[in-house]
C-alpha cells in the first residue's frame, strides 16, 4: 500500500532529524513535509536530510492550515495510509509500524496514539493543567458522543485513503480546534477507530501550545461536541459534515 507520513512543521528546525529517522521507512512510500512559515530554518533541515516534498507555506496559515495543504499534497501523491505524525519528537514514529498494520489489516479506519493509555501522559512532562483538561473534555465528548476513546487530542493519527477523501476536512477551522472537528466528522460518519498506547515526551524543544490558546481550543471542543449532536439530531446541516 502507498503510506504516506505527513509532517506539520512549526519551528522543528531542532528537533526534525531525530523525528525523521526514527519513521520506519522501509514501510512508508514517502514524507511530505509542510512549514507553516516558521522563523527558524526548518525546511532547510527538511531539504537536508532528504525529504523530497517540501512545501512552505509563505505566512503562518495556523496548524488545521497545515494539514489541510498536507493531506492534499498526501492524497494527489495516491496515498491509501495518510500518517500524521508531529516533527517535535513529542510522538515515538516507531509506532506507526503497529498503525499502519491496524489500517492494512482492516480492523480498524483510523489509528490514534494515545497519551494516556498506558499512564504515561504526566511521567513524559505532560503539563498537570493540560492533563485535567484532557480527562474533562475527554470524558464530555465521550458521554454526549457515545464514544469510549480514551483522548480526543493527540497529534499522532493514522488514516485510511478514503477516509480522507470522503470527509469535508477542508471546510474546518484553520485553528487547532481541526483535529477534533475532524474526528467528529469520522465519529459521525461512522468509521471504526482504533487506538494504541503512545508514551509522551515534552521537553523544552517541543512544540506546545500555550494556556490562554488551550483555554480557546477547551471552549472550542464544548462547541464542536454541541454542533456534532445538532448535525446527528437533524437540527442543523453544516457543510462540513457534507461529503466531499
Amino acid at each position: 500500500m502507498c503510506v504516506i507520513v505527513v509532517l506539520p512543521a512549526y519551528n522543528a528546525a531542532q528537533t526534525l532529524y531525530k523525528t525523521y529517522h526514527e519513521i520506519p521507512h522501509e514501510l512508508v512510500t514517502e514524507v511530505i513535509l509542510c512549514d507553516d512559515f516558521s522563523s527558524d530554518h526548518t525546511s532547510e533541515v527538511a531539504h537536508a536530510i532528504g525529504i523530497k516534498q517540501v512545501i512552505r507555506h509563505e505566512q503562518n496559515r495556523g496548524y488545521g492550515a497545515n494539514q489541510k495543504t498536507l493531506y492534499n499534497a498526501a492524497l494527489e501523491s495516491g496515498a491509501e495510509i495518510v500518517i500524521m505524525l508531529h516533527p517535535d519528537y513529542q510522538y515515538n514514529p516507531a509506532l506507526m509500524t503497529s498503525m499502519i498494520s491496524l489500517i492494512q489489516e482492516g480492523v480498524f479506519d483510523m489509528v490514534m496514539g494515545s497519551r494516556i493509555l498506558g499512564g504515561g501522559a504526566l511521567h513524559g512532562g505532560m503539563p498537570m493543567y493540560k492533563y485535567i483538561a484532557n480527562r474533562f473534555l475527554t470524558l464530555w465528548q465521550n458521554v454526549l458522543l457515545g464514544e469510549k476513546l480514551s483522548e480526543y487530542h493527540t497529534g499522532y493519527r493514522a488514516y485510511r485513503g478514503e477516509v480522507l477523501r470522503n470527509i469535508a476536512y477542508e471546510e474546518n477551522s484553520d485553528d487547532f480546534i481541526f483535529d477534533n472537528q475532524i474526528l467528529s466528522q469520522i465519529i459521525l460518519a461512522g468509521y471504526r477507530i482504533g487506538e494504541i498506547s503512545c508514551p509522551a515526551y515534552y521537553d523544552e524543544s517541543s512544540s506546545s501550545i500555550g494556556f490562554a490558546a488551550s483555554v480557546k481550543y477547551g471552549f472550542g471542543v464544548l462547541k464542536v461536541t454541541l454542533q456534532h449532536l445538532l448535525q446527528k439530531w437533524g437540527i442543523l446541516q453544516l457543510k462540513r459534515y457534507g461529503s466531499t
